[in-house]
């Protein structure tokens, strides 16, 4: 017999895809090696940080049975969390931004997880989520918890994100043989870069991480914020994130909306890759690096999610 008995059995161990289709229609000096985190059973990398900062606090005794699982995301984490707690048979209830995709509001609900959407700031406009945003999120999932007294997940703060994501770098070693030069990651919350990094670097020190930011919201880069908002969903807040260590940062990338764009639909139709828009910048990101400081090198990157979370927000229009 060859069966599992848990859906959260399927999570990690995704496939490392070398672009090489890619690269002949774009035609970068090296090579793009693309972890397919959007193969996962919630079409996104954050599948991993849901198990692990559940398991993690499961052993702790911070969660314990009966009690709700709380969490502040933008839709991906929120997903990962719907299906672990199912599996776990753990309440749910996810504060979301009504900025954000409705198709990830739906997959939720569809698992079983409770919604609670907070309006955006005055002035925003939905599809691009600001930290501002963000942080009416947060201020109504802590209402959440104090009424409910569950457990509050914190992905931006908890240590057990980044914990979770250095497996994907150990996997993404031992897939390349050892010859990834590089790696470059779009923070959200931070955890990818941060776990990733941290992993690379344990094998070989001489391995650049680079940080993949917005245009107009570009805070590792030196820059202040703009204000005016970019559509790659699930990052790009305008705020340093906590989880990220400046001495793991070798160099920053930005990349536009219309980049991002670009990259997704040449994903599908040169690599039959059909992911989401950090997933583009990433990649774009990727070949930047290629055709510059990192010529001739192999660089490594997640394909976040799915593009169909996406199909409401015209990103394949």
């Amino acid at each position: 017999m060859n069966y599992i008995t848990d859906i959260t059995q399927t999570i990690g161990g995704t496939k490392l895809l070398r672009l090489d289709k890619l690269k002949e229609a774009w035609g970068y000096d090296g090579h793009i090696y693309a972890k397919l985190e959007h193969m996962s059973p919630g079409f996104s990398k954050k599948d991993r940080i849901a198990l692990g900062m559940i398991e993690e606090a499961e052993k702790r005794g911070a969660l314990k049975p009966g009690m709700a699982v709380i969490e502040a995301t933008s839709g991906n984490t929120g997903i990962g969390l719907a299906i672990v707690c199912a599996a776990k048979g753990y309440r749910f209830i996810c504060v979301m931004s009504k900025g954000n995709s409705q198709e990830r509001v739906k997959m939720i609900e569809a698992l079983g997880g409770e919604i609670r959407l907070i309006d955006q700031e005055p002035g925003a406009k939905k599809g691009l989520v600001s930290g501002a945003d963000l942080a009416l999120v947060m201020e109504a999932a802590k209402a959440a918890v104090e009424e409910t007294g569950g457990f509050y997940v914190e992905q931006f703060e908890n240590p057990d994100n980044s914990l979770a994501q250095e497996k994907m770098g150990e996997e993404i070693w031992e897939q390349s043989g050892g010859t990834i030069t590089a790696f470059a990651d779009f923070v959200g919350t931070g955890g990818t870069f941060a776990g990733v990094s941290k992993s690379l670097k344990s094998h070989n020190p001489d391995i650049k991480c680079y940080v993949v930011e917005p245009e107009g919201s570009a805070v590792y880069s030196g820059k202040e914020p703009t204000g005016t908002g970019h559509r790659i969903q699930g990052g790009g807040y305008g705020v340093e994130q906590s989880l990220v260590k400046k001495d793991f940062i070798d160099g920053t990338v930005t990349v536009s909306d219309d980049e991002a764009v670009k990259a997704v639909g040449d994903l599908a139709r040169y690599a039959g890759v059909f992911a989401g828009f950090s997933s583009g910048a990433n990649v774009r990101a990727a070949a930047k690096l290629l055709d510059g400081p990192e010529k001739g090198g192999n660089i490594a990157v997640a394909i976040n999610d799915c593009g169909l979370k996406y199909m409401s927000t015209g990103l394949f229009e």
